[in-house]
């Protein structure tokens, strides 16, 4: 039989925002036997994960745990705080912006959009107009993606709560920190957020399965006032248990708290600002690489800005059909896993095709980095997309840089 020949054989890279690389220590700790759920090491340790998640969020209120995914943090978020009928604005800056507002549509409630596009942040000055504009109060909440995964814009929450404040509007302020928490600087209380929803799988390195939801007091008054609240999402009796088992709604999600625990034991140890700052670092060295590569031929950053830019994810484009051809080499041929174009253009669009992602989040160094950026040259040599030099070159210098 006449065997393929590749150099994908040895250990797979996945370099998409999320689910991430999990780090050993992550997956030894999950490799054990079932625990007690009633007492002994896993309730004492569900307290140290609370404590420390409020520590990575910078935060001294509320956090709820869900058995979910992001999807599942985003409905727990509305259902304790807004009832059908009730009226939500969503500044949109990518696909999730839209997600989470249908979410809010399929809870009887309204949905007022205002689209930016996805290559860019949002206009402040648009988004004060709308507020002004509601001088009955009819907006519950002003819900905002802080890192939008699909266009890779990060988008300035403390100018928005400063919006907010400046206006005198009594709306929650509510931000998706999925794709953010532990890569870029969020500060919960410093920055006035009110509800912040993230999952395991990005920055915090852990096999997908577990949400949060960070609220404050305000917040707290808020779900009080609420006609109904679901069983499940009622996040009253999981920041407030008394007994075990409501942290959860049910059975704890057993092995996710232990490696939950590592994660935040590695995030800890190295300290958030320099887990920031790594991010930061890592994220410069991927852009520098992407703009030697768009000097010739088709090769974009989907957000042009540097300051706007994740720290987390970078979208890119070099045209249709090269994008999906890329992805399909690097993986086939060396084992690299870039990102799907997600939300750049409908599936069934041929545009679908022209976009990628690099994922550059959680538990990634710089020799991971050069190795991702080496892959796509590689690839881009493989599949015929014309691109500029030196681009590896141009990454290691700024790895270099202290």
């Amino acid at each position: 039989m006449t065997r393929t020949k590749t150099l994908a054989s040895g250990r797979q890279y996945l370099a998409i925002p999320g689910p991430s690389v999990i780090p050993d220590a992550v997956l030894q700790a999950m490799h054990r036997p079932a625990p007690n759920i009633y007492a002994g090491e896993l309730v004492d340790m569900t307290h140290s994960v609370v404590r420390d998640l409020r520590r990575v969020a910078r935060t001294s209120q509320h956090v709820a745990i869900y058995i979910a995914n992001g999807h599942g943090a985003w409905e727990a978020a509305l259902s304790n705080v807004i009832a059908p009928g009730d009226c939500v604005l969503v500044p949109a800056t990518g696909r999730f912006a839209h997600g989470w507002a249908d979410q809010c549509r399929g809870l009887g409630a309204e949905a007022e959009l205002i689209d930016f596009g996805r290559a860019g942040t949002y206009d402040l000055a648009r988004v004060g107009e709308a507020l002004k504009g509601d001088t009955a109060h009819r907006f519950k909440a002003v819900l905002v993606t802080h890192v939008d995964t699909s266009s890779s814009v990060r988008n300035d929450i403390a100018a928005m709560r400063a919006l907010l404040d400046e206006v005198g509007h009594p709306a929650l302020l509510m931000v998706d920190c999925i794709a953010s928490l532990g890569c870029d600087v969020f500060e919960m209380d410093a920055w006035g957020v009110d509800v912040m929803v993230s999952a395991c799988q990005k920055g915090l390195m852990v096999p997908p399965g577990v949400a949060f939801v960070w609220f404050s007091d305000k917040a707290a008054e808020a779900r009080a006032k609420m006609p109904l609240v679901s069983r499940y999402w009622d996040w009253a009796p999981r920041a407030n248990p008394t007994e075990y088992y409501q942290h959860f709604g049910g059975t704890a999600p057993t092995h996710h708290i232990f490696g939950l625990r590592a994660a935040l034991d590695l995030i800890l140890a190295e300290g958030i600002e320099q887990v920031w700052a790594r991010h930061a670092h890592l994220a410069r060295a991927v852009w520098a690489a992407c703009e030697a590569w768009g000097q010739q031929g088709p090769f974009r950053l989907n957000i042009a800005d540097p300051a706007l830019r994740s720290h987390a994810v970078t979208a890119a484009r070099v045209g249709a059909p090269q994008g999906t051809a890329l992805r399909d080499w690097v993986a086939g041929q060396i084992g690299l896993t870039l990102g799907i174009g997600l939300g750049m253009a409908a599936p069934d669009d041929p545009a679908w095709h022209g976009f990628f992602r690099l994922g550059h989040m959680g538990h990634v160094n710089g020799q991971m980095i050069m190795g991702m950026l080496g892959g796509i040259e590689a690839g881009m040599s493989a599949v015929g997309i014309a691109h500029g030099k030196g681009a590896l070159e141009a990454a290691a210098t700024v790895l270099s840089e202290g």
